[in-house]
């Protein structure tokens, strides 16, 4: 499927603050342009047998498929993607964020890195209630003091060593496009717009993301004072960043707007690898992110309590087989709520939350074609705008990289670090801000979600990847908030148990479960059958806008030492996949 954008080459960026160094710089014509960044098409399936990119934006699959030609591996590809969605795709690709990257390597081995954003050491457990107690919602999703310390840049540098180029190669496009300029999508243009009185409310200087006119699909977004954030990178490494003028940059927005992070917090941040969650599921083993991601998590207790069950039988979006997985996600989501949080700081009992006893305990109050009720089942009994991004890729070595990234609103807490041109997270709302107060997602938490200094918030990016006979088979992962773990489950099986074709898998409607609220939360195109049958069950079915933006790659083995790759972008908006 192609979407052609025509789009014309003699409109550029022109931000209000005409006074400015940065609006002076921003409004300039640049003198040479690529030509793909202006006139791109869309494409939504690549097969191919050498290598693999699929993410949220054409221009940075494009920037991942440049590298895997030039020889760069499936972790070279991921690190030049994310820089350039930091770029092209700024509601959540990012330098201020953090994210997640889960790695098989052709070699055997198997990576879980974890970049998500901390708290500052100056934040505290009740530092977003007033002085009635009362949660304060809206210092902890907008503005500078909803910024964690961002992980994204360290990851990067954790991630490259797995690779195979220069990292001063894989940064290049990413400049390039800082600094020449892109044509934005129609849909970007609506997303700049919408967010305009955000970026006046909360910024102290001028962005590049403002300007007089309303923004519309072929205009030209220049961001210099990025680029010049990006060659502090590729000068001086990770220190170009947590160090020295960047550094000194992001001290000094905080200080502006009343925000936590200091130079201490900067220097003192690192990326952890961790042990992947790794389990069987119906011969194809799966691998997926550990906490502080709940999706790995998740997806174990999920597929372990669905198992035993033939659920391919039921068929794919019967009553039964959907009535199935929602008390599915109930039970792990409600488990979520109770016990999940930074393993670094709390004890979470991931052995017995994945043991076969336990879950199927959990499942023995489910009752076919009855509804279940979050009021009654909560946590087993034992002694996270969803702008999240995703990428997937593969190479000819047979290296798979799933990696999930996000500031976790869209734009994040919407405050750009002047003179550095990025934007900050507000991921520290994926904290239980009070027990019992929901956050921008609707999810909850207790006391082992609460902020501490140096902690991490529990997330539910959930990048994953299927291996089958050794060998990667599927790698996947979406954007999405607290549907990222559903609708990665659902994508899974919808590929391994129902047997849908990888377009399919994809872009079928998907539905959701939490716990609370407790309702089934479907897509708009969900067969409306199929919710009245739902809701002849007891079960309370409201539609919502569309959920996530799966990024999936399928690899076979059609001969011996021949393989097939098939990505799939999806429909849901500009992702964009990439083959040969």
């Amino acid at each position: 499927m192609m979407r052609q954008h025509w789009i014309p080459r003699l409109k550029t960026v022109m931000p209000v603050f005409l006074l400015s160094l940065l609006a002076l710089q921003t409004a300039a014509q640049p003198a040479a342009r690529p030509e793909n960044a202006y006139n791109y098409t869309i494409r939504k399936k690549a097969e191919g047998s050498q290598g693999a990119v699929v993410s949220a934006h054409p221009l940075a699959s494009k920037a991942g498929m440049e590298i895997l030609r030039k020889g760069g591996n499936a972790v070279d590809a991921a690190i030049a993607v994310q820089l350039a969605l930091a770029v092209v795709y700024p509601g959540a690709g990012n330098l201020g964020g953090g994210g997640f990257l889960v790695a098989c390597m052709a070699d055997g081995r198997n990576l879980a890195i974890d970049y998500r954003e901390k708290a500052p050491a100056a934040a505290h457990r009740d530092m977003y209630l007033d002085s009635a107690g009362n949660a304060r919602t809206d210092l902890s999703q907008s503005g500078h003091l909803a910024s964690g310390v961002p992980g994204t840049v360290a990851g990067l540098f954790s991630s490259h060593k797995y690779g195979k180029l220069p990292f001063s190669e894989l940064i290049g496009p990413a400049i390039e496009l800082a600094e020449k300029g892109f044509a934005i999508t129609e849909a970007e243009a609506s997303s700049l717009n919408n967010t305009r009185s955000s970026f006046q409310k909360y910024n102290t200087r001028p962005t590049a993301f403002i300007r007089q006119a309303r923004w519309k699909q072929g205009d030209t977004l220049v961001q210099s004072e990025l680029a010049g954030t990006l060659k502090r990178i590729q000068a001086a490494g990770q220190k170009g960043f947590y160090e020295g003028e960047t550094a000194r940059l992001i001290v000094e927005e905080m200080k502006r707007g009343g925000g936590l992070i200091t130079l201490e917090d900067l220097k003192q941040y690192e990326a952890r690898e961790r042990t992947p969650v790794r389990f069987d599921y119906k011969g194809h083993t799966i691998v997926s992110m550990p906490l502080p991601s709940s999706g790995g998590l998740i997806i174990q207790q999920s597929l372990k309590m669905l198992e035993s069950r033939d659920i391919a039988k039921m068929g794919f979006h019967s009553p039964a087989s959907v009535q199935l997985i929602t008390e599915v996600e109930r039970r792990a989501y409600a488990d979520r709520a109770q016990f999940m949080g930074d393993v670094d700081f709390v004890k979470v009992p991931v052995k017995t939350l994945v043991s076969e006893r336990y879950l199927q305990e959990r499942m023995k109050d489910h009752v076919p074609g009855v509804a279940g009720k979050s009021s009654v089942i909560g946590a087993g009994n034992i002694s996270e705008s969803e702008e999240t991004t995703h990428l997937s890729v593969a190479d000819k070595w047979g290296n798979a990289v799933s990696v999930t990234t996000t500031l976790n609103g869209g734009y994040g807490s919407r405050t750009v670090v002047g003179g550095a041109g990025f934007l900050l997270n507000n991921e520290m709302d994926d904290f239980s801000v009070k027990p019992g107060v929901p956050n921008m997602y609707g999810a909850l938490g207790t006391e082992a979600n609460a902020i501490a200094p140096g902690k991490r918030m529990l997330s539910s990016m959930t990048p994953t990847i299927v291996l089958k006979q050794g060998k990667p088979f599927l790698v996947v992962g979406t954007p999405g908030g607290t549907t990222i773990p559903t609708s990665v489950l659902q994508t899974i099986l919808n590929v391994i148990d129902f047997k849908l074709s990888t377009e399919e898998a994809v872009n079928k409607p998907k539905f959701h479960h939490q716990w609370q609220p407790d309702v089934i939360m479907v897509e708009k195109n969900f067969p409306e059958e199929l919710t009245a049958s739902l809701r002849a069950m007891g079960y309370t079915v409201t539609q919502r806008g569309q959920i996530g933006r799966t990024e999936l790659i399928r690899i076979d083995y059609p001969k011996k030492g021949k393989m097939r790759l098939e990505a799939v972008g999806d429909f849901r908006g500009d992702d964009h996949a990439e083959a040969y």
